[in-house]
């Protein structure tokens, strides 16, 4: 074979950059963890059917019916898994078709909330795990003021919306100026502001104005006013829509804003953003109290919406820590939080229909979401398994044979 031409070998060199670059990009780490994670939940899966354990015992002498029962086991669990959370294949009308794709949809509104506000704080700097309480002291006062005031069309819907944000920023505001003006960590206030909530949530539904009847603590359902309207007939409400426009909101604040521009760089290099004359201390007052609103909005999913209308002991569910790992698998980027809360809703849209339909426990959701979790938090192993190029790890060889040859060109 003859040489390469300089052209020729300035387009390999160009093809060869640009496929170790898509290798290495963030995306295929994520699509290459949520591949590791379907793998793992398959034999999870397996290990949990009758009939593919009873196979695998005379599986040389038969194998066809360890496979078998094999792909019956896991394909029918993601099969009702997909059905569950993008299309319904068999449906008796167009609503139906949509049906499982409006349910991810609807499930992804409070993740997406709540992951947005925690992903604002994990830029600045700041390890906000108070979501939980944050969700229900927003729910507290949306619920209130849905409930007991009386206000037209619209402009009910409006207030209650505002009193989620206003009850989270407040819940948020306590860890931001403890931080600001004492240095207190702000992991350790958050979570023990989060038992704190679930305890006043509680002492509130005793009181005759939260409750619906003296024999339960559930509070009078909101009014039709306050409620957000559906679209098409489906789960999807304007609490969606509200959603993407909190999204576009924080890219805004975030990148086009002198606030959001402080917040990245505090976050980065709190000492660097003194000596430029930023005051760090009110600096990570505003994350916390941006955050926790926007946390507190993730209670209007439940309230104004049609899944709970009431409040309850278990109103924030376990959103506020759903919305930690959302956060992180999103890279704490809004549209990265958008796709993060949209996949975590499928999941959980899908695994109910697949607990129903094949008997899959349930909580092999909750191992693929860690999984995902633990592989996007360590792409080095992701890497491994996949034998991915290292950018990192080629630096550093590069400067140690550098170095290597310095050391050679001296002595000599």
């Amino acid at each position: 074979m003859g040489e390469l031409s300089p052209e020729q070998a300035t387009t390999g060199s160009r093809v060869r950059r640009a496929m170790r670059d898509v290798a290495t990009s963030q995306a295929t780490l994520i699509i290459l963890s949520i591949v590791v994670a379907l793998v793992v939940g398959a034999l999870l899966i397996a290990g949990a059917d009758a009939g593919v354990r009873s196979s695998i015992g005379y599986v040389f002498a038969r194998p066809s019916d360890f496979f078998s029962a094999l792909g019956h086991a896991v394909g029918g669990a993601y099969s009702s898994l997909f059905q569950g959370a993008i299309f319904n294949l068999n449906p008796s009308d167009n609503i139906a078709f949509l049906a499982p794709l409006a349910n991810t949809v609807a499930y992804s509104v409070p993740l997406i909330f709540a992951g947005l506000g925690l992903g604002i704080g994990f830029r600045g700097g700041l390890f906000n795990i108070g979501g939980q309480g944050q969700i229900i002291l927003g729910g507290l006062l949306c619920g209130y003021i849905g409930f007991a005031w009386h206000l037209p069309v619209g402009l009910h819907l409006v207030v209650c919306v505002l009193g989620a944000f206003v009850g989270g920023a407040l819940w948020g505001f306590i860890p931001g100026i403890l931080r600001a003006k004492t240095g207190a960590n702000e992991v350790i206030v958050t979570i023990m502001l989060n038992a704190v909530a679930g305890f006043l949530l509680a002492w509130f539904l005793t009181l005759r104005a939260f409750q619906a009847n003296l024999n339960t603590p559930i509070s009078p359902s909101v009014a039709a006013t306050a409620r957000f309207p559906h679209f098409f007939g489906t789960a999807i409400d304007l609490g969606f829509v509200l959603a993407l426009a909190a999204a576009v909101g924080v890219w805004w604040l975030m990148e086009r804003s002198t606030l959001g521009f402080r917040i990245r760089l505090v976050g980065e290099n709190p000492e660097a953003a003194k000596t430029a004359g930023m005051n760090a201390s009110m600096t990570y007052v505003w994350v916390m109290v941006i955050a926790g609103g926007l946390a507190g909005l993730a209670a209007t999913s439940q309230l104004l919406s049609g899944v709970a209308q009431q409040l309850n002991g278990n109103i924030a569910g376990t959103f506020g820590f759903d919305a930690i790992t959302v956060a992180l698998l999103g890279r704490s980027k809004p549209l990265g939080t958008v796709l993060a809360g949209l996949l975590f809703g499928g999941l959980r849209a899908g695994g109910y229909i697949m607990q129903s339909a094949t008997g899959t426990p349930i909580d092999i959701i909750l191992v693929l979401q860690s999984v995902i979790v633990l592989l996007i938090a360590a792409p080095p192993l992701v890497k491994a398994i996949f034998r991915l190029p290292d950018p990192e790890r080629r630096r550093q060889h590069l400067a140690k044979v550098a170095a290597r040859t310095v050391r050679k060109e001296a002595v000599a």
